[in-house]
C-alpha cells in the first residue's frame, strides 16, 4: 500500500497542455542554444575573414608604397605617417605589427619601431614561423594571424611585408549580436506561442471526452460532444466515444428493461403455479379440473425451466463455450428435414410455408443440430411476425464463397431504429413486448452459434412488406452432382 502510494505520488500525471508545452519549450530552448552557438561561431568566422581581407589589402598598399621606381625599398619617417593614415582609413586595428624584410630576410622596418622586450626577443622566431604558418603564438600566449605580401620589382622578389594582428583585436559587430539575440528570442516566443495554442486546441476535445466519461461513470449517458473537429485522429476519438456513449445508453436501457422483463416473465409462471397448487391443496377443484390444473402447472414449470436454461446457456455462449460437432451433411436434405419437422410441430393455419433448395446435391461439413436451432428460431420469429395469416419462405442458395439460407416473411417488418439492435442480448422489439413472452435471447443465441460454425447471421432486409434473415454457412467441402 505504501509503495503504491509513493509510486502514484511521484508519478502524478500532468495536463496535456502543460506536458507538451513544457517539453516543447525545453526542446526549443536547446535547439535555439545550438542555433545560437552555430550562428555565433559563423559570425566570428565571418569577422575573422573580413579582418584578414582588410589586412591583406593593407599589406598590398604597403607593398606598393615601399618599392620605388628603380626597385629600392624605401623606409623612413615619412613612411610612418603614410602607413598610419592608410591604416586609419582602412580601419586596420592599431595593435597591428608590421615587419618589412629584404630579400635576404633582414628586417629593414618594423612598426611599432620599438617592440616590447618579450616580443623583440621572440621576433626572429615569430618571423621564422610566419614564413610557414598562417597563425603564430605570441610570447604571452596570444594567437597572432599572419598576412604576407611579397615585394616585387620587374617580376623579381626583392623583399616581403609581414603583418601580424592578435586574435583579440577581431571585434564582432554589436548590431550583428543584437540581431542574433532578437532573432532567437523572437523564434523562442513564436515557437512557444505556437505549441501552446496548438496544444490547448488539441487538449480541449480530449478534456471534453474526459468530462463526458466522468458523466457516464456517474450514470449520465446523455453527453454532448463537438464532432466538428478537423484532426482525423481526434475526430475519430470523439466520434467513437460518442457512439460508445450512445451504445452504453442503449445497453443501460435494455438492462433496465431486462430486469423488469425477467422479473415479470419469471414471476408470472411462479404466481400461476403457486395459485393452481394452492387451489388443488385446498381442494377447491377435484376430478378432471384437478388434472387440468396439474397439466397447466406442468406446462408452466417447463416454460419456467426453459427460461432458466436460456439464461444459463447464454452465460456459456457469451464466454465462447459453444460446442460444435461438425459432420458431412447433404445440405438439401438437412434443410428439408428441418422444415418438415418445424411444419409438423407448428399449426400454421392460414400461413403459407414454402421451401426452396439447390438444384444439385451439395455436401458440406456442418453441425446439423446447431443449424436446426438457428433455423427453428428464425422460423418461429417469422411465424410470430406474420400472425395468423401470411407467408413464410425458407430458401437455400449458394454464392461464389458460401452457402446461404434465407428465412423470409411478409409481416409488418422491424422499425428502422430497432434494426441495429435485433441481435443485442435481451433486446425485445416494440411489436413483441406486449404479445410474446420471452427473454429476448433467441437472435443473440443464433448469431453466436452461426459464428461458431464459421459463418454469420444477418438481417438482410426489413421493410413494411416483410423481413429477411440470412444464415451464412462456409462451403468447406463440396461434392455435387446434377439432379436428373
Amino acid at each position: 500500500m505504501g509503495i503504491n502510494s509513493v509510486f502514484i505520488k511521484n508519478n502524478e500525471p500532468v495536463s496535456l497542455l502543460r506536458y507538451w508545452t513544457t517539453r516543447y519549450l525545453l526542446t526549443l530552448v536547446i535547439g535555439l542554444l545550438i542555433i545560437g552557438a552555430v550562428s555565433a561561431y559563423w559570425i566570428k568566422y565571418a569577422a575573422i575573414e573580413k579582418q584578414i581581407e582588410v589586412t591583406r589589402l593593407f599589406a598590398e598598399e604597403v607593398a606598393d608604397r615601399v618599392v620605388d621606381d628603380v626597385g629600392n625599398i624605401l623606409v623612413g619617417e615619412k613612411l610612418h605617417q603614410v602607413l598610419d593614415n592608410r591604416r586609419k582609413f582602412m580601419g586596420v586595428d592599431r595593435n597591428l605589427i608590421l615587419f618589412i624584410e629584404d630579400v635576404k630576410g633582414k628586417v629593414v622596418y618594423s612598426r611599432p619601431t620599438k617592440l616590447p622586450p618579450p616580443l623583440q626577443q621572440a621576433a626572429p622566431e615569430l618571423l621564422k614561423q610566419a614564413d610557414m604558418r598562417d597563425k603564430v603564438r605570441h610570447p604571452s600566449g596570444e594567437t597572432l594571424y599572419v598576412i604576407r605580401k611579397n615585394l616585387e620589382f620587374n617580376d623579381r622578389i626583392i623583399g616581403e611585408v609581414i603583418l601580424l594582428f592578435p586574435e583579440t583585436d577581431i571585434k564582432v559587430g554589436k548590431e550583428e549580436i543584437q540581431y542574433l539575440v532578437i532573432m532567437l528570442g523572437s523564434l523562442g516566443v513564436l515557437g512557444w506561442a505556437v505549441i501552446y495554442f496548438h496544444a490547448r486546441k488539441l487538449s480541449e476535445p480530449i478534456q471534453n471526452v474526459v468530462m463526458s466519461a466522468r458523466q457516464i461513470v456517474e450514470g449520465n449517458y446523455d453527453v454532448l460532444l463537438n464532432k466538428t473537429i478537423k484532426e482525423k485522429e481526434i475526430h475519430e476519438l470523439v466520434h467513437t466515444f460518442a457512439e460508445m456513449a450512445d451504445r452504453l445508453r442503449q445497453l443501460e436501457s435494455m438492462r433496465t428493461e431486462l430486469l423488469a422483463g425477467v422479473t415479470h416473465e419469471l414471476k408470472t409462471p411462479v404466481t400461476s403455479i403457486s395459485g393452481l397448487i394452492q387451489a388443488i391443496n385446498d381442494e377447491v377443484v377435484s376430478g378432471e379440473e384437478q388434472k387440468e390444473f396439474l397439466e397447466i402447472c406442468l406446462k408452466e414449470t417447463k416454460r419456467l425451466q426453459k427460461m432458466v436454461e436460456d439464461l444459463l446457456d447464454f452465460n456459456s455462449f457469451a464466454v465462447g463455450a459453444i460446442t460444435v460437432c461438425q459432420e458431412e451433411q447433404n445440405v438439401n436434405k438437412l434443410v428439408r428435414e428441418i422444415a418438415s419437422q418445424w411444419q409438423i410441430v407448428n399449426d400454421l393455419g392460414h400461413v403459407t410455408f414454402t421451401v426452396g433448395v439447390l438444384d444439385k446435391q451439395t455436401m458440406i461439413y456442418v453441425d446439423p443440430g446447431r443449424v436446426q436451432q438457428i433455423l427453428i428460431n428464425l422460423l418461429n420469429n417469422a411465424k410470430q411476425a406474420v400472425g395468423g395469416k401470411g407467408s413464410i419462405a425458407l430458401t437455400l442458395y449458394e454464392t461464389d464463397t458460401d452457402l446461404r439460407i434465407d428465412v423470409k416473411d411478409d409481416g409488418p417488418g422491424i422499425p428502422a431504429k430497432e434494426q441495429p439492435l435485433v441481435f443485442e442480448r435481451f433486446f425485445r422489439g416494440s411489436n413483441k413486448k406486449d404479445k410474446v413472452r420471452g427473454l429476448g435471447l433467441g437472435l443473440s443465441y443464433s448469431r453466436m452459434m452461426a459464428k461458431a460454425l464459421g459463418g454469420d447471421l444477418l438481417l438482410a432486409n426489413s421493410t413494411s412488406e416483410g423481413s429477411v434473415f440470412t444464415l451464412i454457412l462456409p462451403m468447406r467441402k463440396e461434392q455435387s452432382e446434377e439432379i436428373a
